[in-house]
């Protein structure tokens, strides 16, 4: 079970559990240096149609998110770049066009991180299964070849009718970076983590110039079920970045 934090004078604040987790996974992606200055965002859906989803807020830098600070975003309404404390205007476009259209992604997490945007930059953006990281996400991601510059409301809608399949848990976004999907803060930081993994290993593979050792399709996918079936391991992941923070005395549960 994840560790939440016990902080008296905020912890009454709604789905308080879920912002500490996602505020965990703010602090730890700056720390590997997988974030981008101020932008890209992470959400987490907290209602059972997913239209509700807390959120970063606009142009605070990961390494300072905390719990409290998190928006509450609600993507049917209309009038939300209209309010005060009010998200960024492609956040808004990407995470509440998946939201509205894709219940069964409950967390999304984009990124700008280094291996997975040069992957994203290649004429041939597939990962093929040369190791047993990159063999975990066989026939589970997609491809969007379709960028047309920042993800305001018309490029989110287009993004999120890509993401009807449930087994497709990573988008990667041609010419842009990725968009990572996941049940919880947990599953969703920990396929991120290894996504990025993976696309270090592939591209640092090509920069050697020798041939690649590809597995077998049959190989990979035996080798990706299994790691969807391994026990934990998105959360316990998670658990133990919570207690390194605890133990640094880290304000994110704040």
């Amino acid at each position: 079970m994840l560790q939440t934090g016990h902080h008296d004078t905020v912890a009454n604040i709604a789905h308080w559990k879920e912002r500490v987790e996602l505020a965990a996974a703010f602090r730890w992606t700056a720390r590997l240096n997988m974030h981008e200055a101020v932008a890209n965002h992470f959400s987490l859906s907290v209602n059972a149609d997913g239209t509700q989803f807390l959120m970063n807020p606009n142009q605070v830098h990961f390494s300072r998110v905390k719990a409290s600070d998190l928006l509450l975003i609600d993507a049917n309404d209309p009038e939300t770049l209209e309010r005060p404390g009010a998200p960024d205007p492609t956040a808004w476009g990407l995470h509440g066009g998946v939201h509205r259209a894709c219940p069964h992604h409950r967390c999304l997490m984009h990124v700008h991180s280094i291996h997975a945007t040069v992957l994203a930059s290649l004429a041939d953006s597939r990962l093929p299964p040369i190791d047993q990281n990159c063999a975990t996400f066989f026939n589970r991601y997609v491809i969007d070849n379709g960028y047309g510059g920042l993800a305001f409301e018309d490029e989110g809608a287009r993004c999120a009718a890509m993401l009807g399949d449930p087994a497709k848990k990573v988008m990667i976004m041609g010419n842009h970076g990725i968009l990572v999907m996941g049940d919880t803060v947990a599953d969703c930081f920990n396929r991120m983590y290894y996504f990025e993994r993976a696309a270090e290993t592939y591209i640092r593979a090509l920069q050697t110039g020798q041939p690649l050792r590809v597995l077998s399709d049959e190989v990979a996918e035996k080798t990706a079920r299994e790691m969807e079936d391994y026990p934990e391991q998105g959360d316990r992941h998670l658990a133990e970045l919570m207690a390194i923070l605890d133990a640094e005395g880290s304000d994110y549960a704040a």
